[in-house]
């Protein structure tokens, strides 16, 4: 589900044509792979992600596959953290974790980098920024 709405080929009644998913559009599962390493390398790489990274412990391995599969199914493509957890309940799997301003803004500035050098197309990169933002400002459990 991107931005509200569900995340699937459809067609468009006023021109007649298929329409691409986000999956679809960025490539498919190695594209997506690609940008979910890339995220998480940027936190390690990058001193402006600071906050965020702590917020992820010392162990990115089960972060990194949770959010591939998570962003798979997300964009449109298999459903590979469903069918393993069900349904997502993003705000209560990261109650335990501090999620401020920062954290969400580091969130949403990490994964946009990342977007950039995987090479996410502009059109699509600005359509995500948006879902994403809305979806981290809503995970936020902390006022600062």
């Amino acid at each position: 589900m991107i931005g509200g709405q569900e995340a699937h080929i459809f067609m468009n009644p006023q021109e007649d044509k298929v329409v691409e998913t986000p999956f679809q559009r960025m490539g498919g599962e190695v594209q997506v792979q690609a940008l979910t390493d890339r995220f998480y390398d940027l936190m390690d790489l990058e001193s402006g992600f600071q906050a965020l990274r702590a917020a992820h412990g010392t162990e990115l391995a089960n972060a990194r596959q949770k959010l591939f599969w998570f962003l798979c199914g997300w964009l449109g493509g298999p459903q590979h953290y469903t069918g393993r957890f069900g349904h997502p309940r993003l705000r209560a799997r990261h109650l335990p974790f501090k999620i401020g301003i920062t954290e969400r803004d580091q969130w949403v500035s990490c994964m946009d980098q990342a977007m950039r050098e995987t090479h996410v197309p502009e059109d699509l990169r600005v359509q995500l920024n948006e879902a994403f933002f809305k979806t981290a400002d809503w995970m936020r459990n902390q006022e600062g």
